[in-house]
């Protein structure tokens, strides 16, 4: 079954940090991304885009209404996530856990709707 890792995090973190830091950061989501790829757990994986530079769409009355930015005011936004095979729940959250995201920020874990 396919689970979605959302990592949280807060934006302003990442360049508050130092050079040392960010790379020590970098190397732990490598590594990360290497033991789900080594399980052969990994389906797909992408850092995102600050959320300054995202837009939010909603159909109100059969119009759409367009907004900048995330539409939820939340102190950590959607920074990236990881689509991933696990036999079950628990195995996609033992993952979470080993997420460095989960360190900085929280790692929602969605399984996907099923399909046919």
């Amino acid at each position: 079954m396919q689970y979605l890792l959302l990592l949280h995090s807060e934006e302003a973190g990442w360049s508050q940090m130092t050079p040392e830091e960010q790379a020590q950061g970098m190397a732990a989501y490598s590594a990360f991304t290497q033991a789900l790829k080594d399980a052969g757990a990994l389906v797909a994986s992408a850092r995102l885009s600050p959320s300054s530079g995202a837009k939010t769409v909603q159909t109100k009355g059969g119009k759409s209404v367009t907004m900048d930015g995330p539409f939820a005011e939340t102190k950590e936004q959607v920074a990236g996530f990881y689509l991933i095979e696990a036999p079950d729940m628990a195995a996609a959250s033992r993952w979470a856990e080993q997420c460095p995201g989960s360190g900085h920020g929280a790692v929602e874990v969605r399984a996907l709707w099923p399909t046919g």
